[in-house]
């Protein structure tokens, strides 16, 4: 049993050692945003935040999350109210069949914090961190669209971070 915040709800995770936290969180609380994909780390459909950060859910067994935040894709907006990388998403068709969006959403969530925080990356080398095309691009490079949605994303990302107050000068 793991005690686990998920979506800022207190949960008790019911699982065998052995279960990852994909498919706890998917089978337990029912939150199927998250999505399976290869189940090997390699595609990012299960992306979810752990204590802000973005990891894979398939790689992470749900008892090494004990005392840990873990939002999913159903946390990151308020009820009815989309957060706004979900709406730049949908204002720039950031999807065609929508699979791998709850994870890049989730990616980009926490690569916009990355930015904000000043994180390097290997775009920005030794300089200041600018969010522009080729730094969205390095840091959602964990995070593959079978549909080949990525200029879609990368402009819903960069219209997001503006609205976020996020966008250095060279991603205007």
């Amino acid at each position: 049993m793991a005690a686990v915040s998920v979506n800022g709800q207190d949960v008790t995770l019911n699982a065998d050692p052995r279960t990852t936290l994909l498919d706890t969180l998917r089978e337990q609380p029912g939150l199927t945003g998250t999505k399976k994909g290869c189940d090997h780390g390699q595609c990012g459909a299960c992306t979810v935040l752990l204590d802000g950060r973005r990891v894979n859910a398939c790689l992470l067994l749900a008892v090494q999350c004990e005392g840990c935040e873990v939002t999913t894709i159903e946390g990151l907006g308020q009820g009815e109210q989309l957060h706004p990388l979900q709406q730049a998403f949908i204002r720039h068709d950031g999807f065609q069949c929508g699979y791998c969006t709850p994870g890049q959403v989730c990616s980009a969530y926490a690569m916009l914090e990355e930015v904000a925080n000043g994180e390097p990356s290997d775009v920005t080398g030794d300089g200041e961190v600018r969010l522009c095309p080729a730094e969205v691009r390095e840091r959602m490079s964990g995070n593959l669209c079978r549909c080949g949605a990525y200029a879609n994303i990368v402009d819903a990302i960069l219209d997001s971070a503006g609205e976020l107050g996020q966008r250095g000068e060279a991603g205007q």
